[in-house]
């Protein structure tokens, strides 16, 4: 899971770390192996892989009832549906435990991708890892 997280960024979102080392280093620090056991072991935090051949093609959490926390793709499987599927699966998820209004914050990278699948932009970008964030929000179906 780490490894793809990692990957992920430091590969597929250039267009928001510019492939800055600092940056990466900084947005990724937090995906050590360690910081995922810790993830794990987080009530707060469920946690969701796509496999594929065996092998972990996309990493996705909810946070709380209804914000998607992370949803990478390892460069490897991009482009095989992966992160769609997730993404619908975490939000099936969270309409089942009651949320009509999900959030999640996008990055540049993943901006069309959301707006694609229905999410809408709910605000100005914030600042996070040194990399603007987009909040964007989606009523869910139950």
């Amino acid at each position: 899971m780490s490894r793809a997280m990692t990957r992920s960024i430091a590969e597929l979102c250039a267009a928001d770390h510019a492939d800055d080392p600092e940056i990466i280093a900084g947005w990724t620090r937090n995906k050590t192996p360690q910081a995922v056991a810790q993830m794990l072991a987080n009530p707060q935090l469920s946690l969701f892989v796509a496999e594929i051949e065996g092998m972990v093609g996309a990493v996705g959490a909810i946070a709380g009832p209804d914000t998607v926390a992370l949803n990478y793709v390892s460069p490897d499987h991009r482009r095989r549906g992966l992160s769609r599927a997730l993404l619908a699966h975490m939000e099936a998820e969270m309409a089942a435990r009651g949320t009509d209004l999900a959030r999640l914050t996008s990055t540049r990278t993943a901006l069309e991708f959301y707006r694609a699948h229905g999410w809408q932009d709910a605000g100005p970008p914030e600042l996070g890892h040194n990399v603007p964030g987009y909040p964007m929000t989606k009523r869910l179906a139950r």
